[in-house]
Formats: C-alpha cells, sequence, structure tokens
C-alpha cells in the first residue's frame, strides 16, 4: 500500500466500483464479450482489450460504428440477458465481504457504483453474497464512467459531499470518473493511477480502519 497525504482524512462515505474491485466477474465478462464479438464477426481479442470499465453501449458503438441507438440499444439488451443468465463465475473479491462487513458495523455510509445496469449489478452483487445499502447503476445516469455522475449521485444519496467520500476503483474510466467527481481514489487490483495504491480491498480495510 503506498502512503499518501490523504491518509488521515476524515472519510465519511465509501464509495466502491463493482466488477474487478467488489466483485471478481473477470471470467463472466470476458465470457460474454467474447460470444458477442464473434456473434458480430469481430476479434474476441480486440473486443476484451477494452470491454473493462466502459458501458456496454460504448463497447457497442467503438466496434459497430454504424449502428443507429435503437440497433445499440438492442444489442446492449441482448447482452445484458446473456451476462444475467451467467452468474456460475461470479465471487466476492479478496476483501470485499470483510470490508463490506467493517463498513456495516461502522456505520459508515457505503454505496456500489458501477457502469453495469441495475438488474446486473443486483446478480453479480447477490451471487458474490454482497447487500450494498446503496447501488448506483447505470440507469440511475445519462453517463457511465469515466464521466463523474455516477459517483457524483453516489454522494449524494449517502448525504456527503464528494470531497468527503473515498472511491476505490480497479478501472483507469472509473478512477477518472471519481477523480473528476472531486473524491479522493483508492486504485486496486493491479491499477496505478489512484491517489493511494493497495494491493486489494484487505489493504483497503486497513487503510480506512487508521483513517
Amino acid at each position: 500500500m503506498s502512503p499518501s497525504p490523504h491518509r488521515s482524512a476524515p472519510w465519511r462515505a465509501v464509495l466502491l466500483d463493482m466488477d474487478g474491485t467488489m466483485v471478481n466477474s473477470h471470467a463472466a465478462v470476458e465470457a460474454a464479450w467474447t460470444a458477442w464479438a464473434r456473434d458480430n464477426g469481430l476479434d474476441p481479442s480486440a473486443v476484451l482489450a477494452v470491454c473493462h470499465g466502459p458501458d456496454a453501449a460504448t463497447t457497442v458503438r467503438r466496434f459497430l460504428p454504424d449502428l443507429g441507438e435503437a440497433e445499440v440499444a438492442e444489442h446492449v439488451m441482448a447482452h445484458l440477458e446473456r451476462e444475467c443468465a451467467d452468474t456460475d463465475g461470479v465471487h466476492p473479491s479478496p476483501g470485499a465481504l470483510e470490508l463490506a462487513a467493517w463498513l456495516d458495523e461502522q456505520a459508515l455510509p457505503w454505496a456500489v457504483v458501477t457502469n453495469a445496469h441495475r438488474r446486473l449489478a443486483r446478480a453479480r452483487l447477490g451471487a458474490a453474497g454482497i447487500e450494498p445499502p446503496v447501488i448506483v447503476s447505470f440507469d440511475d445516469v445519462e453517463h457511465g464512467k469515466p464521466h463523474p455522475e455516477g459517483y457524483l449521485l453516489g454522494a449524494r444519496r449517502l448525504g456527503v459531499e464528494p470531497r468527503q467520500a473515498v472511491c476505490v476503483e480497479d478501472s483507469a474510466p472509473g478512477l477518472t470518473a471519481a477523480r473528476a467527481a472531486g473524491m479522493v481514489t483508492v486504485a486496486v487490483g493491479g491499477a496505478t493511477n489512484g491517489d493511494i495504491i493497495c494491493r486489494d480491498l484487505h489493504d483497503v480495510l486497513r487503510l480506512l480502519a487508521c483513517a
């Protein structure tokens, strides 16, 4: 865990990404996008290189730029059905259950902010045994990450100013979104562009407990 001047900040809320942060859904995400790529005559490796982080519509538009918005929506909904049907490979990330329990014990407000649709978020979080008090999904916003709208809404629903919240993310788009929202950012899962860098959620728990 890297040192940071933010370590002793009086954080009043914690906002966490879902896929790759609280939930290990890497295999499920890649299986769904691999199938989508093959269905559309695309190179799966190219799709897998960019599918983590952006919302589904952004990925669809990137690889099928000639589609109209109605067609993009059809692809997104079909992809959502495919992802919701496959949660067998979804597990809590190391330290996720312990962190969630600690946050609840401390009565520290927390939320999951995800680019996934609410239905998929509930399916994956439920499969991992995680029950956030607040979920901000793609259905709640006009713009997904890296736009800050989701994190701003999350802070508002938790009743705190963005600068009073700390965000935990594993992707560059998510960290960019949280930073644009004015939050302290904690990078996990190999991400390196956070204000603080932690190996995993066990480290995040220790960080918060010492703040």
